[in-house]
């Protein structure tokens, strides 16, 4: 059976981004390039094009061209969100590690970002969250017990420290700060990476009506990770 012609111009850029000979960021053939290669009209090439467009495979930029898209997931700078449901809604499946989950006393530098005093005991943790069992992101986390008392109780392999904070004590406000890292041998052997790898770090602080809940350290390779928004003015 003969298959459309713009079928087959997708099925021979798809299989070039497949096997990596366009990358992330490379410009495919216009409209014009493909339909004198394929020997079809300018509408077909369009036509196939435009469907890749729509389904994540290029970005199309008016004036300039169509380009293979970035296929790492992409978290938005702009709002957050729970990992879990971050990697749930690209439709793959979430897993979580609990490497630690311990009281602590706050020493200097978490006791000021906390709002908490020298010494007071708070709650600590770090999980590895992993996207179809691929290592995604390393959390650390600090919690002021006076918004999260059950915190060590949870089990944080079926919900995620962010949603469990949210749910008990509403967030109001929150800041956050992101770095190009390489990490320590512990951490990068955790994440499944070279320590040579650079990586995402976002440092963020949330706040709930009554006083600063929590200070979180997330970790991402940044081979598998990005960060992006959208804003209309």
């Amino acid at each position: 059976m003969t298959i459309p012609r713009y079928t087959a111009i997708k099925e021979h850029i798809i299989r070039r981004v497949d096997t990596a000979l366009w990358k992330a960021g490379d410009r495919v053939p216009s409209e014009n390039e493909l339909a004198a290669e394929f020997s079809v009209s300018r509408m077909t090439a369009r036509r196939a094009l435009a469907e890749l467009g729509e389904q994540g495979v290029l970005v199309r930029t008016q004036g300039l061209g169509s380009f293979v898209a970035d296929a790492r997931p992409m978290s938005s700078m702009l709002q957050i969100h729970s990992i879990d449901s971050e990697i749930n809604a690209r439709g793959n499946q979430h897993s979580a590690e609990v490497l630690t989950l311990e009281e602590i006393k706050a020493d200097n530098s978490s006791a000021g970002l906390l709002g908490v005093s020298n010494n007071e005991l708070i709650f600590h943790s770090i999980l590895l969250h992993s996207e179809n069992g691929k290592p995604l992101q390393y959390e650390e986390r600090y919690v002021n017990p006076r918004f999260g008392p059950e915190y060590l109780d949870q089990d944080f392999t079926a919900i995620t420290p962010s949603t469990f904070l949210s749910g008990i004590s509403p967030l109001t406000e929150a800041s956050q700060a992101i770095e190009a890292v390489c990490v320590n041998a512990g951490v990068a052997d955790v994440l499944q990476i070279s320590i040579n790898e650079p990586c995402l770090k976002l440092s963020r602080r949330t706040w709930c009506k009554r006083g600063i809940v929590t200070i979180a350290t997330l970790i991402y390779p940044g081979s598998r990770y990005r960060l992006g928004g959208h804003l209309n003015f």
